[in-house]
C-alpha cells in the first residue's frame, strides 16, 4: 500500500537545512532508492517518493519553521540539479499510476506558488547543474531562478522531441502565463531535447539571473535574502510539530480521529465521514497554539488529505465518494469563527492555507461527489463546503415542524477564504457568476437552513422525503457507479470549474486532458512508442495521423 506520511528522519532524497530566515532543501536522490522496482533513479530523477519528501518537507517548513522566510530549492550533487521525472519509472507505469503521479507533482508545485501568494514564502531555485523536463518544472514553481553559467549546464523541457509525451507538471503553461515567454520562442526550446545553455536562457526569459560558478552562491543567497526582508513571516515564532497522524487502516477503509473511510469495492464506493469538532475549542491565540496540531481544523484538514491521498493511489477502482458529516455544527462554526478572527496570525494562516489546499484536492480528484445530508449531520461552515464542493447533494426533508431533520448552517468560510483552484469560492461557482444570490446567502450566516430552505435557496440538488430517501440516494449512486469513468472524469473536470480560466485551472484542465490522451496513444506508450523506447537506441515509430 502506498501512503504518503513520513518525516526528515526518513528522508532518502533530499536534506533540508536551515539558517536563520532562509531553508535550502537540496535534492540528493539515492539511486536505489525508488518507490517501485524496476528502475534507478539515475541523475536526480524522481519518482513518487521523491515527491512525498518534498510534500513533507514544505508542510514542516510552513508549520514547524514560522521564521523561515525564503526557501532555496537546489541539488547536492555536483553540475546536476535535477533530470526531471525517472522515464523508466513511467516507462513501466500504469496508465493511472502515471496520471496520478503527475497530478501529485503538479499540487505539490501548486503548492508552492500558494504559498508565495498567502504565507509570505518565497522560493528560489538554484539551477547548479543541468536542469531537465520535471526539474525545470520545480523550478518554475519558484518565485525566482538563479542559473549557473558554466558553458554547459542547460535548462530545457524535452518531452516532446524525445519522450513524445508533454511536461507532466506544468510546464507549458507556466512558460506563457507565468513567464510571458513569447510563444514562438517557447515553440523552439520545447521542441530542443538539448535545452538552451544560461545566457540563452536568461534572454529569452527562462530564468531571472546567471552567474558564474564562483560567484553563483553569493548571488543565490543575495536573492534569497532580498525576498526573505519582504516577508511577513515572524521571525522569533516557535514553530507547531506535526506529530504522526492517529491512524487505522484495514480492509474496509482508513480511520482517524474527525475522519472516516469506509469503502464497499463491490459497489465501487467510498464513504467519507468527516467528524465536528468534540467541543467549541480555543477562540484565543494562546488556546490554539497550546492545541498545536491537535487543533480541529488543522488535524481534521491533514487526516482528510491523507485520506484523499490513500484513495487516489490505493483504490483507482472505487469511482463515487460519498461525503458525510457528523457532529455539532455550532462546534464547526465556533472553530471557523477562530480561524476568521485569528486569520493575519502565521499559524491560523497556515491552517487556513491547508484546510484551502485539501478542499482543492478534493475538487481536482477524479472522482464523482456526493453530498448526504441526514439526521446527525453538521454541514456547517467549512464542512458546508464538501457539499458544496459536491456534484450533487441529497438532503433529507422531513415533515413541517419536525425539528430533527438535518440542517445547513453558512457561515464566514463560505464566503473568501476557501476558495477553489480558479480563484472562485464554491459558491461562486455554484451560481456560475450571478452575484445577487451570493449576497443574498452572505445576509443568511448562521441562520439554521432545513431541507426545503436549502433547496429554495440553491444549496442542494435534491431534497427527498423520508418515503422515498433511501431508494432515491440508492439508485443516483447506482446510476452513477454504472457510467463510464473516463466519460465521468472528462464531465465533472468541466462542470466543476466554471467561469475565466487561471494558470492552475489550464494545469488541471488542458494538462490533464491532453496528457491523458497521451499517454494512451502508441505514439508514446505503444510497444514502438517513444516513451517505451527511450534508452534503447531504437528510434521510435509514429503513426503520422494528426488527431
Amino acid at each position: 500500500m502506498i501512503t504518503f506520511d513520513t518525516d526528515p528522519s526518513r528522508y532518502r532524497h533530499w536534506k533540508l537545512s536551515f539558517e536563520g530566515r532562509i531553508a535550502t532543501l537540496a535534492l540528493d536522490v539515492a539511486e536505489d532508492g525508488g518507490l517501485k522496482p524496476g528502475y534507478k533513479l539515475k541523475l536526480n530523477s524522481y519518482d513518487l517518493g521523491v515527491d512525498i519528501e518534498l510534500h513533507d518537507a514544505l508542510q514542516r517548513i510552513r508549520f514547524e519553521h514560522p521564521e523561515v522566510a525564503t526557501v532555496v530549492v537546489t541539488s547536492a550533487k555536483e553540475r546536476m540539479f535535477c533530470s526531471g521525472a525517472n522515464i523508466y519509472m513511467l516507462g513501466l507505469s500504469s496508465h493511472a499510476w502515471k496520471v496520478n503521479f503527475c497530478k501529485f507533482t503538479n499540487e505539490t508545485r501548486n503548492g508552492i506558488e500558494e504559498a508565495s501568494a498567502h504565507s509570505g514564502l518565497k522560493f528560489v531555485a538554484a539551477v547548479n547543474g543541468a536542469c531537465a523536463g520535471g526539474g525545470y518544472e520545480l523550478a518554475l514553481a519558484c518565485d525566482e531562478i538563479v542559473m549557473v553559467d558554466d558553458r554547459s549546464s542547460t535548462v530545457s523541457l524535452p518531452e516532446v522531441p524525445l519522450l513524445g509525451v508533454l511536461p507532466g507538471t506544468g510546464g507549458l503553461t507556466r512558460l506563457v502565463d507565468k513567464r510571458h515567454v513569447r510563444r514562438d520562442l517557447a515553440d523552439v526550446f520545447c521542441t530542443t531535447a538539448e535545452g538552451v545553455r544560461a545566457d540563452r536562457a536568461k534572454a529569452w526569459g527562462l530564468v531571472d539571473h546567471v552567474a558564474v560558478p564562483a560567484r553563483f552562491r553569493e548571488r543565490t543567497l543575495q536573492r534569497a535574502e532580498a525576498l526573505a526582508a519582504a516577508s511577513d513571516r515572524p521571525a522569533d515564532a516557535t514553530g507547531i510539530e506535526l506529530t504522526p497522524l492517529d491512524r487505522v487502516l484495514d480492509d474496509a477503509g482508513y480511520h482517524y480521529g474527525h475522519v472516516d473511510v469506509a469503502i464497499d469495492r463491490a459497489v465501487r464506493t467510498a464513504t467519507i465521514t468527516v467528524r465536528a469538532p468534540a467541543a467549541a475549542g480555543p477562540a484565543d491565540v494562546a488556546g490554539i497554539l497550546a492545541e498545536g496540531a491537535r487543533w480541529w481544523p488543522l488535524a481534521m484538514a491533514r487526516e482528510l488529505d491523507d485520506a484523499i491521498l490513500l484513495l487516489r493511489a490505493n483504490e483507482t477502482g472505487i469511482g463515487t465518494l460519498v461525503l458525510k458529516t457528523e457532529g455539532d455544527a455550532a462546534h464547526v462554526l465556533a472553530a471557523d469563527a477562530a480561524l476568521a478572527a485569528h486569520a493575519n496570525h502565521w499559524f491560523v494562516r497556515e491552517t487556513l492555507n491547508m484546510l484551502r489546499r485539501t478542499l482543492r484536492r478534493l475538487d481536482v480528484s477524479s472522482r464523482s461527489l456526493f453530498a448526504v445530508i441526514e439526521p446527525g449531520s453538521c454541514f456547517a461552515g467549512t464542512l458546508l463546503e464538501l457539499a458544496l464542493a459536491s456534484d450533487r447533494s441529497f438532503m433529507l426533508a422531513l415533515e413541517d415542524g419536525a425539528n430533527d431533520g438535518p440542517q445547513l448552517r453558512l457561515g464566514a468560510m463560505n464566503f473568501g477564504p476557501l476558495t477553489m483552484v480558479n480563484g472562485l469560492t464554491r459558491l461562486e461557482g455554484r451560481f456560475a457568476g450571478d452575484a445577487a444570490p451570493v449576497a443574498a446567502l452572505a445576509n443568511r450566516q448562521g441562520e439554521v437552513l432545513d431541507a426545503q430552505a436549502a433547496l429554495d435557496a440553491g444549496l442542494i440538488t435534491f431534497a427527498p422525503d423520508d418515503l422515498d430517501w433511501e431508494d432515491e440516494v440508492r439508485l443516483a449512486i447506482e446510476e452513477r457507479t454504472s457510467l463510464s469513468p473516463d466519460a465521468l472524469t472528462g464531465m465533472e473536470a468541466s462542470l466543476r470549474f466554471g467561469g475565466a480560466e487561471t494558470m492552475a485551472t489550464k494545469v488541471f484542465g488542458r494538462l490533464s486532458a491532453w496528457q491523458n490522451w497521451i499517454f494512451n496513444r502508441p505514439n508514446a506508450v505503444g510497444e514502438k512508442g517513444a516513451l517505451k523506447l527511450f534508452g534503447s537506441g531504437t528510434k521510435a515509430a509514429f503513426d503520422w495521423e494528426r488527431v
